[in-house]
């Protein structure tokens, strides 16, 4: 295992737990007195003035959160995407193979259930890729927390499915939950990736330029109509990965600088504002109603089935190798805790049910809550009872 990754194992546990810590205080505060207090929180405005009579933007705290913050937790997405197949666990075909079939598994499999649950609801299916995304804060949390119960190789594979994951997250976004297009602002976007582009060609190793031209990018996406947290990846993957002179890599560099910020306030800032949800006056029968059971669904089952039964597929094909050291009950569990789609899954949802009745957004809160505590308790113990095999 690289030192990165061991680097990135020790941060996921503390952040996995934080980013828990800030969904559940969020959950408390919405179910109390305090509950209006939340909700004015989330909405403090805030404001951008560029040029004196120039550019104005003005947004409700969870609004920058969403679009703003949000898209340096992709930036170092992008960051790592990069870094892992340039250099990392993905680099080669073969070391890819497994957790890229798996992860095409863990996004169609739980689609197909949630839009079959919800096929007569046109507005539901809106949000068919909600249960589709792993949240890799938690479910890394978690496998640390088993410490030695999960073999090492598990744990990079767990990994190497959620960044996977993520990038096909990304795509999704980008193809189907953007609203009208502005070519003019397209047009700006792509000129500052082709600076960018031009910047690697002059082999420009300093950061901060880099960043001051995926600040203009992210202005441009912001106003295009994509959503803006995609120039946050983009950006990352201009990043130099290596600097000849020097030796040093400067995607490295700010990838384990921005670490602790994204584990420790992005993500749960992000937790904090988006999981308040009101449990007053909610019946059992509410968590049953298509739309909340086919996101839990999606993320229980269809995770679970899609990852596992891909994975499975490859192997005894003999298209790839079982993680060294794995049980099949272990490397089961690891699947199943796939279904923890937190942060992923909300923000999908939130793209997906922006301006629509406030029902959608309870109902959305209630299945992802539900299907990724189910997820992440039943892939523990799974984990906990299971033995190593020794190969």
């Amino acid at each position: 295992m690289t030192e990165s990754l061991k680097k990135f194992f020790a941060s996921g546990s503390a952040g996995g737990i934080v980013l828990a810590a800030a969904a559940l205080l969020a959950l408390i505060i919405s179910n109390s007195e305090w509950a209006e207090h939340y909700l004015a929180f989330t909405r403090i405005p805030g404001a951008v003035i560029i040029g004196e009579q120039g550019l104005v933007l003005e947004k409700p705290l969870i609004v920058w959160v969403n679009d703003l913050w949000m898209a340096i937790f992709f930036f170092l997405v992008g960051l790592e995407i990069k870094r892992e197949f340039i250099a990392g666990e993905l680099r080669t075909r073969a070391q890819a193979a497994l957790p890229a079939v798996a992860a095409l598994g863990g996004m169609v499999t739980p689609a197909l259930i949630y839009a079959g649950i919800n096929h007569g609801d046109p507005v539901a299916l809106r949000g068919w890729a909600i249960p589709a995304a792993t949240d890799i804060a938690f479910a890394i949390g978690i496998v640390m927390l088993l410490g030695s119960r999960v073999p090492a190789s598990l744990k990079i594979f767990l990994t190497a499915v959620a960044i996977i994951d993520d990038l096909g997250a990304i795509v999704v976004i980008a193809l189907f939950y953007t609203s009208q297009l502005s070519l003019a602002m397209l047009g700006g976007a792509a000129l500052c990736l082709v600076g960018m582009a031009l910047l690697n060609r002059a082999r420009v190793m300093r950061v901060d330029v880099y960043i001051a031209l995926g600040l203009l990018l992210w202005l441009c996406v912001l106003k295009s109509g994509v959503h803006a947290t995609l120039a946050g990846v983009a950006t990352a993957l201009f990043i130099p990965l290596h600097d000849p002179k020097s030796g040093h890599s400067p995607l490295e560099s700010l990838e384990h600088g921005l670490h602790p910020w994204v584990a420790f306030l992005i993500l749960p800032m992000f937790a904090f504002a988006n999981a308040g949800v009101s449990l007053a006056g909610l019946r059992p029968t509410d968590l049953l109603e298509p739309l909340p059971l086919g996101i839990a669904a999606g993320l229980l089952l269809g995770k679970a089935i899609g990852v596992f039964g891909s994975s499975w597929l490859l192997i005894n094909f003999g298209l790839a190798k079982r993680p060294m050291g794995a049980s099949w009950t272990q490397f089961f569990g690891v699947c199943v805790l796939c279904g923890i789609g937190f942060t992923m899954s909300l923000f999908i949802g939130g793209l997906a049910f922006a301006g629509l009745d406030p029902s959608y957004e309870m109902r959305l809160k209630l299945g992802v809550l539900g299907g990724s505590l189910l997820s992440g308790g039943l892939g523990a113990l799974i984990l906990a009872r299971a033995k190593s095999e020794v190969r």
